[in-house]
């Protein structure tokens, strides 16, 4: 009988000193009550209870996150929005996490719910569908002041989803779809001003050569008619220079025998006027003075000697 008596007070023993003995990891802490009054914050290592005198409530100061479920708000233009978010929050004072609220989860989930609610009725659906990062962070911030005096703090808030009634979804598909095309037609529009732009520079470009072209041309034949010209008034002042030096060797009767021969030619034309130089009558003694030579016998030449 004395042996189960002492393995029952070894076991009691035992339990008692297990129960009192705790080791906490280093996101752990554990809020002591000593006969029902708070006792302290204690962790993390090795910690000591007080049996039957003390008792504990552990806390996890790791960040946990709460998955809200899907919520129905309506929107400040009367449109019932399904809305469904995550929450994301620490426990900075385990003190607050133990005596200000009996579940803080709980607790936690139904403000949650109730400020997005809050949130989206103070904003239109557009606004709902398009700024959600100031919509996670006007919760963040309302959720923060109600559960500060629980020592939980609010790290981060994400819409997960945002669903509008079925007439706005249509409505919305219709006006997404309207955008695509006029995308589409603005984009076709930007593509043909700018073949349009390309074609015109190509033609402008394509002009300018060819007027570069026929100027080069006008130029070169320019050149090659002057050069032209040159040559043949340099051929005419050849042919006058060679028609003057010959002429110095004329004499007045081979001067007149060509002034005869211009005007036997001009007779034997086939025209019906005549021409008749003006210095006929000089032209006349002039010529009975060449016959005259002509016919004279030449006199002897004197050889020297007197005849007697």
């Amino acid at each position: 009988m004395e042996i189960v008596l002492a393995l029952i007070v070894i076991i009691f023993l035992a339990f008692v000193l297990f129960s009192s003995v705790r080791v906490l990891p280093e996101y752990e802490r554990i809020v002591v009550l000593r006969l029902g009054k708070y006792a302290g914050t204690r962790g993390p290592g090795l910690t000591v209870l007080i049996p039957f005198i003390e008792t504990a409530r552990k806390v996890d100061l790791r960040e946990r996150f709460l998955e809200i479920p899907r919520q129905t708000a309506i929107s400040r233009d009367n449109t019932a929005i399904d809305v469904d978010f995550l929450v994301y929050y620490r426990v900075v004072d385990p003190k607050l996490a133990v005596l200000e609220i009996e579940n803080v989860v709980q607790a936690s989930l139904n403000i949650a719910a109730t400020t997005l609610r809050s949130v989206i009725g103070d904003i239109e659906l557009d606004e709902v569908l398009s700024k959600r990062e100031q919509i996670n962070d006007v919760l963040r911030v309302k959720l923060d002041e109600v559960t500060e005096r629980w020592g939980i703090k609010i790290t981060r808030v994400e819409i997960r989803e945002v669903e509008p009634p079925a007439s706005v979804r249509e409505a919305m598909n219709r006006q997404m779809a309207s955008e695509r095309e006029r995308r589409a037609t603005v984009t076709k529009a930007e593509g043909e001003r700018a073949a349009a732009i390309m074609v015109a520079e190509g033609e402008k470009q394509s002009a300018v050569l060819r007027a570069e072209g026929d100027k080069q041309s006008a130029i070169l034949r320019a050149e090659g008619e002057r050069q032209s010209r040159e040559l043949i008034e340099r051929g005419r002042a050849a042919g006058l220079n060679a028609l003057t030096a010959e002429a110095q060797h004329l004499d007045e009767k081979a001067l007149m025998v060509l002034y005869l021969d211009s005007l036997r030619a001009m007779g034997a034309s086939p025209a019906t006027k005549y021409i008749l130089p003006m210095e006929l009558t000089s032209l006349a003694s002039r010529l009975v003075n060449v016959i005259s030579a002509a016919s004279t016998p030449a006199a002897p030449p004197s050889n020297g000697v007197e005849q007697g």
